[in-house]
């Protein structure tokens, strides 16, 4: 093998890596980051297994080949108790270490617990509140209320950086699931179901946002952008919603409800008081009553 060919070999795997997204790796969000750190140190755990163990084939393929006459011959070697001892207590302490890893990142980064740092060393100041943002899938196409503004938007989404968000997620009629990678994991959205997100983007910039699940023709076109803003940029940002001077009524929201693809941003500058809670409980037509106590078990039940 020339060495032109095999240093083509060795740098095939950057050639498939150009495809990923940095995205991953680099995250704009706190919440996003320690998931980033808990993915990076797992797959570094596995691969102090699969590496040597793909060298140590190598390397008994090469010795043992069968134009090496100098190998030496053991027909009656069948096994070594040092050799088993590291087959066997090391994948068992890599299992020990990864489920550590695992649970204790699945707990603190539980979506349902509200922030207590927006940074590694930096705490939520206790006079700042989270923004809430509802969040309603639409096929294909997401509704976002910020219930302490009054206004809504369709396929845009801001927030000021280093402030948490508290995201409360349903859907109309499908299973969806709202993923921002660089803010945080993703989660499902499910009709008559309440989930919940709280994260906090830490760069200004723009993002992209997704369904990451399958739900129909428009799938791919259910995307939106996802603006982390300095304060002042946000305020300005909510005065531009609000000069729209729309208002999402029933009437707005059944002609949204209605499937589309590539569907525009829009702006609200009011929107039907309840609507969020209306939709959440599938109520939305005049004299449907919602059934109140019904909202926190199906919340258990989707957090479940």
């Amino acid at each position: 093998m020339s060495k032109r060919l095999l240093r083509g070999v060795f740098l095939l795997p950057l050639l498939l890596l150009a495809g990923c997204s940095m995205v991953l790796l680099h995250p704009a969000g706190f919440v996003a980051r320690q998931q980033s750190d808990v993915m990076i140190v797992t797959t570094l755990i596995i691969a102090s297994i699969i590496i040597p163990v793909l060298i140590a084939i190598a390397i008994v393929a090469w010795r043992y080949r069968a134009s090496n006459t100098q190998a030496r011959y053991e027909p009656e070697w069948d096994h070594s108790p040092q050799i088993e001892l590291l087959v066997w207590a090391w994948p068992m302490l890599i299992i020990l270490a990864v489920g550590a890893i695992s649970w204790i990142g699945t707990h603190q980064l539980d979506p349902y617990r509200p922030l207590t740092h927006v940074a590694q060393s930096q705490a939520v100041p206790t006079h700042v509140q989270p923004l809430e943002v509802d969040v309603v899938s639409l096929p294909w196409k997401w509704l976002f209320f910020y219930p302490q503004y009054g206004i809504a938007t369709v396929n845009e989404l801001a927030a000021p950086v280093d402030q948490p968000i508290a995201f409360k997620l349903t859907s109309s009629d499908r299973m969806d699931s709202f993923f921002i990678p660089t803010l945080a994991g993703q989660i499902y959205t499910m009709p008559g179901m309440q989930t919940q997100l709280h994260a906090v983007i830490n760069r200004p910039g723009t993002y992209k946002g997704l369904s990451a699940n399958y739900s129909g023709a428009g799938f791919t076109d259910m995307r939106f952008r996802f603006y982390g803003m300095e304060q002042p940029a946000f305020e300005r940002w909510v005065v531009k919603v609000r000069g729209s001077g729309a208002m999402l009524d029933r009437a707005a929201y059944d002609h949204l409800k209605q499937p589309s693809r590539a569907e525009p941003v829009h702006y609200y500058a009011h929107f039907l008081p309840g609507l969020y809670t209306r939709i959440l409980h599938d109520c939305v037509d005049p004299g449907q009553t919602c059934p109140a106590p019904m909202h926190a078990s199906m919340t258990d039940v989707a957090r479940r």
